[in-house]
């Protein structure tokens, strides 16, 4: 009998908070509750006298083979239960405190029934969206269908490697918009009206994405404005996610985030670092405003200069000195395309300092590190000091022909052309005559 002693007295300390008995509950009055009435102990031909140890009630055990629709059933009986029980129970008490965490479990419970953990392949393709299993379980994400919580624990999520597109396996046959990525491939530009808006009726009264009814009104669904494409959406599809606008960029020098749909806010991400903007031409008045964009076209125009050093330098290229500006591979090959993420970091005052610190580096390789560097530089024809010049310096000139450096006062004192012009000129003439002379009998 030692046994059956032990066990009761394991029962008595590990008691199931939710099988109480009338007696073990909480008096009215605060007192103590009654001592629980010890259970005989259970014959070995009773069916009912099975050790449950008190977990009668297992709603957290993985189901063995299909799963029926009574078993659902009976977890949505048991949440409202549990709802109406924790609504009775006393606040801040150990009891509700209980049902709380039972509520939980109960709902998690109906959530892997309803998506099953099954075995999914790792890639999936839908609409040029190249999905991959996510084994992420403790991040927590938002489905973009159907803006339900993906529990990763439980779940299994997908997210699309071109733009981010995430959602549940469930919801990857429902996903109706190709994926954006492959619009940036093809068509990469901007929208460069401010918040072209046409009006609600142009839509007929629906979302411009998934076409669900929408009004002002919020009766059937709220209509949310995107302020990039000038379009409406639903809620679904608008989550009002804050991003940069280009053409209030532009046009304004407005760098405020402005309620975007999820589409806009997808494209825009992927568009933000691509020299797509060519200043010069859609806001040329722009440079007369903005001292900064000014500063910077300078810098990438010196920049611009200093890249053949590097190139034929073998120093330069052990050095990888180019690769300082490997997040701006544009700043190295022109001096007009503009990314988005450069005009917001001109309108931060980032980009000016960071880019004054590679120029300085680079001009100290040229003109003081690198012997083979030095020797490249020029000499003023003009005036015929001794001082090196490189045509990066801010106080010389570059003739436009034949690329010679000259000091600025020097070059636009002189009334005569270029010296090193002439003499090429002359040059090309003696060769013409020689050619000439050669061929006469």
């Amino acid at each position: 009998m030692a046994y059956d002693e032990r066990l009761a007295r394991f029962r008595q300390a590990h008691l199931n908070p939710f099988n109480k008995t009338p007696e073990q509950q909480e008096r009215p009055d605060g007192g103590a509750p009654a001592p629980a009435a010890r259970r005989p102990d259970p014959s070995p031909g009773d069916p009912e006298g099975t050790l449950d140890l008190g977990l009668a009630e297992d709603h957290f055990s993985r189901p063995v083979g299909l799963i029926l629709a009574s078993d659902v059933q009976q977890l949505r009986q048991a949440i409202e239960e549990c709802k109406r029980a924790i609504l009775a129970l006393p606040e801040h008490s150990e009891r509700q405190k209980d049902a709380v965490v039972r509520l939980i479990h109960l709902r998690l419970k109906l959530q892997e029934l309803k998506d099953p953990g099954e075995d999914e392949p790792n890639i999936r393709v839908v609409l040029e969206h190249r999905f991959y299993k996510e084994k992420s379980k403790s991040v927590k994400q938002t489905c973009d269908k159907c803006s339900a919580i993906i529990w990763g624990l439980i779940q299994t999520w997908y997210t699309c490697t071109g733009c981010y597109y995430r959602c549940h396996s469930k919801c990857l046959p429902l996903v109706s918009k190709a994926c954006v990525r492959a619009k940036v491939s093809h068509q990469a530009e901007y929208q460069l009206s401010i918040c072209p808006e046409s009006g609600l009726d142009s839509q007929d009264y629906r979302c411009a994405e998934c076409r669900a009814p929408v009004s002002l009104r919020g009766v059937p669904s709220e209509a949310r404005q995107c302020d990039y494409t000038g379009l409406y959406y639903c809620s679904s599809c608008h989550w009002n996610d804050l991003a940069v606008v280009p053409a209030r960029a532009i046009h304004n020098w407005d760098f405020e985030p402005r309620k975007v749909s999820r589409c806009s806010m997808r494209y825009l991400a992927l568009m933000v670092s691509r020299p797509v903007l060519k200043l010069r031409e859609i806001n040329p008045l722009l440079f007369n405003y903005v001292e900064e964009l000014v500063e910077i076209r300078k810098l990438r125009q010196d920049i611009l200069l200093m890249k053949p050093y590097f190139i034929t330098c073998k120093e330069a290229m052990e050095a990888r000195l180019l690769l300082q500006l490997q997040d701006r591979q544009h700043f190295v090959e022109n001096d007009e395309m503009y990314s988005l993420q450069d005009l917001i970091d001109i309108g931060a005052g980032r980009l000016s300092c960071s880019l004054t610190e590679i120029h300085t580096l680079f001009a100290k390789h040229i003109k003081l590190d690198c012997e083979r560097c030095q020797a490249k530089g020029f000499v003023c024809e003009l005036c015929k000091e001794g001082d090196v010049l490189f045509p990066f310096d801010s106080h010389t000139s570059v003739c436009t022909d034949c690329s010679a450096v000259f000091h600025r006062d020097c070059y636009y004192d002189n009334s005569t052309t270029c010296p090193k012009c002439a003499r090429l000129s002359l040059r090309k003439r003696s060769l013409f005559q020689d050619s000439g002379t050669e061929a006469e009998p």
